[in-house]
């Protein structure tokens, strides 16, 4: 474990680095030791990746020298029994047809596949939220085929439409809100990701196991 400034009212507790599954359930783990066992002046607990971000407010604390101490001793004690946390499994719907797959051609002329196989590649595979950001309730998930690992478009869309699957890299995702985005369109959802009215708006969270399943034009509409 290290632990890293960053600004002046977080830091950040590495358990790992990059995309690293096996530091997911250390993550969790420490992340509801900290959530439980709450520490004076703490804001906010940020799971992603491999690490824990902690936020807090500076007027609140003893000291960082305090915060960081404490962080640490709650990790080390999470970390000597880890325990497994319930996991949840999320289908998601998507319509590959049509607009909704802007992209699917490029995708599957970079990886010299068919429409059909890197639909059926995308749709056989369990993914993992392994972070929530860059836009309310958007995740990040951990575990697409290499086959269809795609580079980011070179021009980012200014609009992207709300429930519309990509895939960015190694990772897919999908978009909760309208918003700019780079990565390759494939499909959409009429999944509502993220809602402001519900007690819990967003749809995905940290170490959620994730499928997609194919549906036609039809059954998307039949959603509506």
């Amino acid at each position: 474990m290290t632990l890293t400034p960053l600004g002046d009212s977080a830091v950040v507790l590495a358990l790992g680095a990059g995309m690293d599954e096996l530091a997911l359930p250390r993550v969790r783990a420490v992340a509801a030791a900290l959530a439980s066992d709450p520490i004076v002046g703490v804001v906010d607990i940020v799971p992603a990746f491999a690490s824990v971000t902690v936020f807090y407010a500076p007027a609140r604390i003893g000291s960082y020298a305090q915060l960081c101490a404490a962080v640490t001793d709650r990790a080390a004690r999470a970390e000597a029994g880890v325990v497994a946390q319930p996991e949840r499994r999320i289908e998601i719907p998507v319509c590959y047809d049509g607009e909704f797959g802007a992209d699917l051609g490029d995708v599957a002329a970079r990886n010299g596949l068919t429409f059909a196989r890197v639909i059926e590649l995308h749709t056989s595979a369990e993914y993992r939220v392994q972070a929530v950001g860059f836009a309310p309730g958007f995740a990040y998930l951990g575990g697409l085929p290499e086959k269809i690992h795609t580079p980011r478009r070179a021009t980012p869309r200014t609009g992207v439409p709300a429930g519309t699957v990509g895939i960015g890299g190694a990772q897919t995702g999908v978009y909760p809100l309208a918003t700019p985005g780079g990565w390759n369109l494939i499909g959409r959802t009429p999944l509502k990701m993220f809602d402001a009215t519900r007690a819990e708006p967003a749809l995905l969270r940290f170490g959620d196991r994730v499928t997609f399943r194919a549906i036609g034009a039809g059954e998307f509409a039949a959603w509506k």
